[in-house]
């Protein structure tokens, strides 16, 4: 199967800047999309950030516009969350997504996501 690690969260005074990883690695035979996406206490999961195969297209939630920066290094399978100028509202659990096909199934896209990365915004 297709295993995601996210990294890169911690703790961060408002104003500050992180940089979340996410790596796929397992029986990959190739990776569509990737996405973030953050869930904060008490709310639905939201769509942070997302990225094209090659990287040519990224789209961001409004909230997060002109601060976060999406990436990739298809290379390395991983995927890269530059987050500048950080609020206490961007506090929240960040996951990584990806629309994978393995050798199993090298037609078939499914959505594999990370356990996710603590991030916490003091102010």
């Amino acid at each position: 199967q297709v295993q995601l690690v996210e990294s890169g969260g911690g703790l961060v005074q408002a104003g500050g800047s992180l940089r979340l990883s996410c790596a796929a690695s397992g029986s990959i035979f190739s990776i569509n999309d990737m996405a973030w996406y953050r869930q904060a206490p008490g709310k639905q999961r939201e769509l942070v950030a997302t990225i094209t195969t090659r990287g040519g297209l990224t789209n961001y939630a409004d909230s997060v516009q002109g601060r976060f920066t999406i990436s990739r290094d298809n290379a390395k399978n991983t995927v890269y969350l530059q987050m500048n100028s950080l609020n206490p509202d961007d506090t929240a659990v960040y996951y990584c997504n990806a629309q994978t096909a393995t050798w199993g199934a090298p037609r078939v896209l499914r959505n594999y996501w990370g356990q996710g990365t603590q991030v916490t915004v003091s102010s």
